[in-house]
């Protein structure tokens, strides 16, 4: 596919072979825009997402699909009113706009024992630390 149909054209044609196979995924909450997490996709992760409507992925370390909430019952649905799958314009990030569906998107915790609803809950301090901002 040349450049103009990739940037211009209405065929989704997602670049996968630029990066081994995945493409890096932003999800975001569809009501408060608040980036939760960053993880990849490959096509079968988009195509599961695409087809059940929860949020689904590559994982990297694990080396297989993982659909987010499967084990921790914190889902994030993709088919919502407000929610979306978009493209940028090279056809080689996506970003999933999400309904939390249960706690939060992190696997971490915060001090209270709940799921953090983003994985950034720290800042950069200006002294080159972090802050907790949650």
């Amino acid at each position: 596919m040349d450049k103009t149909q990739l940037e211009e054209g209405l065929e989704l044609a997602v670049q996968f072979e630029k990066r081994g196979g995945i493409v890096p995924v932003i999800v975001q909450d569809a009501s408060s825009g608040q980036v939760l997490m960053l993880a990849y996709a490959n096509r079968a992760a988009l195509e599961e997402t695409l087809k059940s409507g929860d949020a689904t992925f590559w994982s990297t370390s694990r080396n297989q699909l993982w659909t987010k909430g499967g084990i921790s019952g914190n889902r994030l649905r993709v088919d919502g009113a407000a929610c979306g799958l978009y493209v940028d314009c090279d056809q080689d990030a996506l970003i999933y706009r999400v309904e939390r569906i249960g706690g939060g998107a992190c696997h971490t915790r915060n001090s209270a024992g709940r799921p953090r609803i983003s994985c950034f809950y720290r800042k950069i301090t200006d002294a080159g630390g972090l802050e907790f901002i949650e």
